[in-house]
């Protein structure tokens, strides 16, 4: 099951087990059951600290549970834990086995603190980037809490249970029996969702922050390298986000981020938090920026308010919000999000085996998803609003290959249908005769480009372009004083992860240079 390679990296890993673990499998005949029995096997062969035990009493087969030997702390998986679960499992292993998780005292506090008995379930793909995240959270929230139980589950192995229960997308968590959360979630998000006075005790705690000489806002690529760099200059820097990586940790493979010939977006967020962190920034998650207050004169502060309520205040502002994925604002998509209309194909693909699906948009990313799902799904139909798919001759030529796909060009999508439950099929208008068409199917992708995250600025003073993007200058700065932008947010052409680190970069060094031109300003003022 395991390569010599992959052994030899989880001996290495195994030998900071600090207490004996069992592996107890629940197996039935099957070739998934022979599969695991193995799996498990070469891993109990890389420590003597690690035992297997076959008799297991699960009714989902195969799975099992990581148990502490002599214990009631354990987490379970109901299936394989490959791909990119295969990190969960290895950090289950180890948290498990008594090594501490590489979470701050606070945090672990908190979930210790947790009042109440909880059962959680996630149902994840070995495909989706998005769904370790929420299996490595519950998992640690499971080893430092007894009251809390978590179990994984392959949604694509047990088809009959996602059916039953219409799991339609993954990551979906369900708790003591009951749908819960769906998407990507840090360890920070869940447990701010359980502990009910985080957000107040959060808020509270903004508010008391002095104020940064450089407030970053949004932690995606733009974000990270402003931080770095102001930072570097020994200036008071702080960066408020929704979440660390932004758009970035949606990202399947990125082959063109220069010097890296291949990564995951996953594993450069992580990097690149890795990365602030190691300057004297204050980085302040799930904070979403509602307004701000820009000032009228250099040397004037700049507010910017948060959905908690709580403000902070900065010399300087970067503004890095990034985009996210533009939807089809037609009839029953949010009714049918996430029970049929999905955005991510690579988490979600595996859920529609022998399904027929729909992508919507003609782009490199939507034509992608095409021939990605071709490989899963009974059926694609491709559907481009323009007269012709605008994707790169390469990929056109792949798509033109497969069997089981259908394009449409110069169509509308108008309508998303289903049976209240789940999606049924969609409505298109030819453009070009204005007839209406019905395509019936089980799942719809969405791939039809970005918006900007910039609704909250329109009355705050930063001028926007008619496409709601911030306007910038060629060092980063907006109309506003002391106020910059960088990344997918702005006008910058050409989305991608390299341009917007430098550009971020680019306006860091432009906050840096505005402040020390302030301070003559200021020291004059003073001596008047």
């Amino acid at each position: 099951m395991l390569d010599t390679g992959l052994k030899a990296q989880l001996k290495g890993y195994l030998q900071n087990l600090a207490m004996p673990v069992e592996l107890v499998a629940s197996l039935d005949d099957g070739p998934k059951s022979r599969e695991l029995q193995e799996l498990l096997n070469d891993i109990a062969e890389q420590s003597d600290k690690v035992t297997v035990v076959t008799d297991g009493e699960d009714a989902r087969r195969p799975s099992f549970e990581i148990r502490r030997a002599g214990t009631d702390v354990k987490v379970g998986f109901a299936g394989l834990p490959m791909g990119h679960e295969f990190t969960s499992l290895v950090l289950a292993l180890l948290q498990v086995g008594g090594h501490p998780p590489k979470v701050e005292a606070a945090v672990i506090e908190q979930i210790r603190a947790l009042d109440g008995d909880f059962l959680f379930e996630t149902y994840f793909s070995l495909s989706c980037q998005n769904c370790p995240d929420v299996v490595q959270a519950l998992n640690t929230m499971s080893v430092l809490n007894p009251r809390i139980r978590h179990v994984a589950i392959d949604g694509a192995l047990f088809q009959d249970e996602v059916s039953a229960r219409q799991v339609m997308a993954v990551p979906t968590v369900l708790l003591n029996g009951k749908e819960f959360t769906q998407g990507r979630k840090g360890l920070e998000e869940l447990l701010a969702m359980l502990d009910t006075g985080a957000a107040a005790r959060a808020a509270e705690a903004l508010r008391a922050k002095p104020v940064f000489d450089v407030l970053v806002v949004g932690g995606g690529p733009a974000g990270a390298a402003a931080a770095i760099y102001a930072a570097r200059k020994g200036i008071a820097t702080g960066v408020a986000s929704e979440r660390f990586g932004g758009q970035v940790l949606d990202t399947m493979a990125i082959e063109n981020f220069i010097s890296v010939p291949e990564t995951e977006g996953p594993k450069l967020a992580a990097a690149l938090e890795t990365h602030v962190r190691s300057y004297e920034v204050d980085i302040m998650n799930l904070q979403r920026a509602v307004s701000l207050k820009a000032p009228s004169a250099p040397g004037e502060l700049v507010e910017v308010e948060f959905e908690s309520g709580a403000t902070l205040r900065a010399k300087s502002v970067i503004l890095s919000t990034g985009a996210r994925w533009r939807q089809m604002n037609v009839p029953g998509e949010q009714e049918y999000r996430n029970k049929g209309v999905a955005y991510c194909p690579h988490c979600d693909g595996p859920l529609f085996k022998g399904k027929r699906v729909a992508v919507i948009g003609g782009g490199n990313s939507g034509v992608e998803a095409a021939i990605d799902l071709a490989g899963i799904v009974k059926h694609v139909t491709l559907i481009e609003f323009d007269a012709q798919l605008r994707a790169d001759a390469v990929l056109q030529r792949k798509l033109a290959s497969l069997p089981n796909v259908t394009v449409v060009t110069s169509g509308q999508t108008s309508e998303v249908l289903g049976d209240g439950q789940r999606v049924t099929g969609l409505l298109y208008t030819d453009r070009t005769s204005g007839e209406s068409h019905t395509v019936e199917l089980e799942g719809i992708f969405v791939q039809i480009g970005l918006v900007p995250n910039t609704e909250w600025l329109k009355s705050s003073g930063v001028q926007l372009s008619p496409r709601g993007e911030i306007e910038t200058d060629g060092r980063g700065a907006t109309s506003a004083p002391g106020v910059f932008a960088a990344g997918d947010a702005t006008t910058t052409p050409y989305k991608q992860i390299v341009i917007a680190m430098g550009e971020g970069s680019k306006a860091a060094l432009s906050a840096f240079d505005y402040l020390i031109r302030l301070a003559p300003a200021e020291q004059e003022a003073k001596a008047a």
